[in-house]
């Protein structure tokens, strides 16, 4: 183990970089490219200075750690609050192609990030499918119809991506336009179990008890459900490629609740379904899969088929990345600072990232991995010390 050793002179002076204002930025009007066609093969998008990312999940020599954070555009940022304000709600905000480019691009203003990720919610995809979704203040995401039955499921109707999700295209055209080639672009779904809790459960849920009573009672429902559900996946992954998204990521946000043999029967299966069927199409695009509570299950999900797979901040990374590389194709990791270290000092954050970066790193490969937290960044953390976790993984050496 490599311990951290810095001054007192050299905190002050790290500290002192985080209260620096940053120099003006271009609107976003002033360099966002318009862009009407987003499923032709040719959009001309600018060339890509920024491949570090990219090369991590390739296992190719890195210059330093990629970093970006999940949640990076979002309600901790002062100026997100405010578009959002201007746009009325929140799912108003995502079926804004100007205002969704302009919240993607907000934290690059701010941090030297290595990646952006589609403004959007995975909740999209249940809304295409006529449930009805809407949000209310403090209770968040809610459904106004359910799926809890047979009949319920066999009355889903089938999505047509191109009508249905057709600002969501748009929207990852024109930013990967306005990203004007200074970091990689993410798109992203829900998995087929993680949709499927909210669908059922007509919301966010704790106990989960409406899912867990059909999968136990009725467990052949369930797998047409999330069939239907992963082959949606699949096709709005695509599309999302078609667009411009150079990388995918599939939050498995809820795998964690489920027991070892649910959680291969009715979470596993479909990420490997998911994940062939986005690689039928494009072999070459990284598809990414975090499964929140699932590291205890790692040996089991580097079978998925994913180029990476993102941790929580529940497992460590050293023994992680052992069971990772162990395969014949090595899979690279994301992850896995536990998202409330920033509410620490700067001088906390950077001795946490860095903690975290030496067990990564113990085991003498360079590269093969993507830094970020654990869970997405939370609403009440100071931008500042944002930052002072992202510059952190950049200033280690490798």
């Amino acid at each position: 183990m490599v311990f951290i050793k810095l001054t007192k002179q050299f905190y002050q002076n790290f500290t002192k970089n985080f209260t620096t204002k940053q120099p003006p930025h271009k609107t976003i009007q002033e360099h966002m490219m318009s862009s009407s066609s987003h499923n032709s093969p040719s959009h001309n998008f600018p060339p890509l200075k920024n491949d570090r990312l990219l090369k991590a999940i390739r296992f190719e020599k890195v210059d330093t750690t990629p970093v970006w954070i999940m949640r990076q555009a979002g309600r901790y940022l002062p100026e997100y609050k405010q578009t959002r304000s201007q746009a009325g709600d929140f799912l108003s905000l995502c079926k804004d192609v100007d205002k969704a480019t302009e919240v993607t691009l907000q934290p690059f203003r701010r941090f030297d990030l290595d990646c952006a990720i589609l403004f959007s919610d995975i909740l999209t995809v249940p809304d295409a499918l006529g449930l009805g979704l809407y949000f209310e203040a403090g209770d968040g995401p809610k459904f106004k119809k359910t799926v809890r039955n047979l009949t319920d499921v066999e009355a889903l109707p089938n999505v047509n991506i191109a009508t249905e999700l057709d600002y969501v295209m748009k929207a990852v055209t024109n930013i990967r336009h306005a990203l004007n080639g200074i970091a990689p672009l993410f798109g992203f779904s829900g998995s087929a179990w993680t949709l499927a809790t909210y669908m059922v459960e007509g919301g966010g849920s704790k106990e989960f008890r409406h899912i867990k009573a059909m999968m136990y009672r009725e467990p052949e429902t369930l797998h047409l459900l999330l069939d239907k559900l992963a082959n949606v996946v699949i096709d709005y992954l695509v599309a999302q490629i078609d667009a411009g998204a150079q990388l995918v990521q599939v939050f498995d946000s809820w795998g964690g609740v489920l027991a070892y043999r649910e959680f291969m029967t009715f979470s596993h299966q479909y990420n490997q379904k998911v994940v062939q069927g986005v690689k039928a199409k494009y072999p070459d695009i990284p598809v990414v899969v975090f499964t929140k509570g699932g590291g205890l299950w790692l040996s089991t999900q580097v079978q998925n088929g994913a180029d990476m797979l993102g941790l929580d901040w529940t497992m460590s990374l050293a023994d992680a990345r052992k069971i990772a590389l162990a395969p014949t194709k090595p899979i690279a990791l994301q992850g896995n600072l536990d998202p409330a270290v920033l509410y620490a000092s700067c001088e906390n954050i950077y001795k946490h990232t860095h903690l975290m970066l030496n067990d990564v790193y113990s085991i003498g490969q360079k590269t093969g991995y993507v830094a970020n937290l654990g869970h997405g960044i939370q609403q009440w953390v100071d931008p500042d010390c944002a930052k002072a976790f992202i510059d952190a993984v950049h200033d280690f050496s490798l």
